[in-house]
């Protein structure tokens, strides 16, 4: 199993927007790919510096092969759509995970 883990710091006063966004049209597009077989969103639980709220959501997928499919057939158009919505409002960073164990 492989995780592919998206880091968003959002402003706050798009907190909302953006969570209903994420929780009713992006996760569901991503799982909607068929590259993911679940998703898990956290908020960070720490004070930010540069401000704005801090959140996870984790992709689970079977490989990285899958992934390198998603990053072919699907990212460009799906990471666009929250640029377009949320641009100047959100910083993002990405960090692909190998499960080594589960206990």
């Amino acid at each position: 199993m492989y995780i592919y883990n998206v880091t968003i710091n959002i402003e706050e006063s798009f907190e909302q927007d953006w969570l209903e966004w994420m929780k009713n049209t992006h996760i569901p597009e991503m799982l909607a790919t068929g590259k993911f077989s679940k998703a898990l969103m956290t908020k960070v639980m720490v004070e930010e510096e540069m401000g704005g709220l801090t959140f996870s959501v984790q992709y689970t997928t079977d490989s990285k092969e899958t992934l390198k499919k998603y990053y072919e057939e699907d990212a460009e158009r799906l990471r666009g759509q929250q640029s377009s919505l949320f641009a100047g409002k959100f910083v993002a960073f990405r960090t692909e995970l190998a499960i080594v164990g589960e206990h």
